[in-house]
């Protein structure tokens, strides 16, 4: 079964500034060793961080500014890229959860842009949007609690009503929280700050090339714009 992923032409025409980017990957099950490269990533923030903290990244000021236009307090609520980097910063490392999730939580802390990594298999298809909530989903958070997301949050919705992110950016769901189990995998990166669209296919195409190193994988990718909104992936 194919899966239809995109933005609504609301949050395009909320969020004008928004670049967007997919990638789809089979066959990432087989056991790797990604920390060495991970590392390489993790270096490249750490050393961005000894110049300045990741408060004062235009990129991680583009999403605060983003949480704000939602109603979010970007001081209470952070993008996954800022927490990731405030984490580095402040424990010299980052949480070590599934060889592919390592690897793309380095890139991410790396070009400062959230890279969220879902199961595809734990997505109910034809169609993944990210829209804002009617306020009837449900979100499965990672201690296995069920939340509804706010009506008008931004969020990824699954044609069966189930949200897998709150506050867009936020935090993903545990629902299709990628683990030992998965065999195949979206990763979707988004930046909201100048350059953006520069930032999220080198974001793409550096992920595609770790996911050729370390597993016998397929993939697919695609930038994503309101001209060409839609990914479509899987079989």
């Amino acid at each position: 079964m194919t899966v239809r992923f995109r933005h609504a032409a609301p949050v395009w025409a909320a969020f004008p500034e928004l670049s967007a980017g997919a990638l789809y990957a089979a066959g990432v099950d087989a056991p790797a060793d990604t920390r060495r490269r991970a590392a390489g990533y993790t270096d490249r923030a750490v050393a961005r961080l000894a110049r300045g903290t990741e408060g004062e990244f235009p990129e991680v000021l583009a999403w605060r500014r983003t949480f704000s236009r939602m109603g979010v307090k970007p001081t209470q609520y952070r993008s996954a890229s800022e927490s990731l980097l405030r984490r580095l910063r402040k424990e010299g490392s980052l949480p070590r959860i599934h060889p592919l999730v390592d690897l793309c939580n380095a890139v991410s802390v790396a070009y400062a842009v959230p890279v969220a990594v879902l199961d595809v298999d734990r997505i109910t298809g034809p169609l993944l949007e990210v829209r804002p909530a009617r306020g009837d989903e449900t979100y499965t958070a990672f201690g296995g609690g069920v939340e509804r997301p706010a009506p008008g949050e931004v969020t990824f919705v699954d044609s069966a009503g189930r949200a897998h992110a709150r506050r867009w950016t936020h935090r993903q769901s545990g629902h299709s929280a990628v683990g030992a189990h998965t065999g195949r995998v979206l990763v979707v990166a988004e930046a909201m700050h100048d350059g953006g669209a520069e930032a999220v296919a080198e974001v793409l195409k550096t992920v595609e090339e770790e996911v050729a190193a370390h597993w016998a994988a397929t993939t697919a990718t695609a930038v994503l714009t309101p001209a060409a909104p839609e990914f479509v992936f899987g079989h």
